[in-house]
């Protein structure tokens, strides 16, 4: 079976931060959420300024799902790798073995308890039944159920953000690379 996968082509992207708002506003998730984060190295520092788009990266061998001490993880055929909010009891473990900074909790409670760990679903909801209202309300649109791509690749203008199958995923940015290089070789030649 084919593994889901995202790529980020940081020399498409132009931090215009629509993958961030389409994914927030697309999946009505808390203020202070942020499921996919856009964020720029070197700001301001002209010629050396780098925009990326970072979310979780459904890790083949996910950390968050090693430390988990209740065992919400779990990670799909395709490679998608979801959690159970239901099972979740917010320990924050996860957020500090993911490299990402994926898991996102409220903190907005009693005595700043953190509750439900949130984390990117790469659009393909959670546990409870497929396209249910409960689903939807717990972890946001199934668009992958749908056959359709996660709301945050559809939106990028530059095609920054890549999403699929880890091989095609591979192929397209082998391509760019290629083209880029013998772009690169072609203008070499005139000088």
């Amino acid at each position: 079976m084919a593994r889901m996968k995202f790529f980020v082509d940081k020399n498409r992207c132009i931090g215009c931060f629509a993958c961030q708002v389409a994914c927030s506003s697309g999946h009505e998730v808390p203020v202070g959420i942020k499921r996919r984060k856009v964020i720029t190295l070197n700001d301001g520092i002209e010629g050396k300024e780098v925009s990326m788009t970072i979310a979780c990266q459904h890790c083949t061998d996910a950390p968050c799902a090693q430390v988990c001490p209740v065992k919400c993880f779990y990670i799909r055929e395709d490679g998608i790798v979801l959690h159970d909010k239901k099972v979740c009891i917010g320990c924050g473990y996860c957020l500090y073995a993911c490299p990402f900074g994926a898991p996102q909790f409220p903190r907005d409670g009693a005595f700043g308890i953190k509750g439900e760990m949130d984390k990117c679903t790469m659009c393909a909801g959670g546990p409870e039944e497929t396209n249910s209202e409960a689903e939807r309300e717990l972890y946001g649109q199934n668009r992958i159920s749908e056959g359709r791509v996660p709301i945050c690749a559809a939106v990028c203008a530059t095609n920054a953000l890549l999403v699929g199958d880890e091989s095609e995923v591979s192929n397209v940015y082998r391509k760019r690379v290629l083209t880029k290089n013998a772009n690169v070789n072609l203008s070499n030649m005139f000088i």
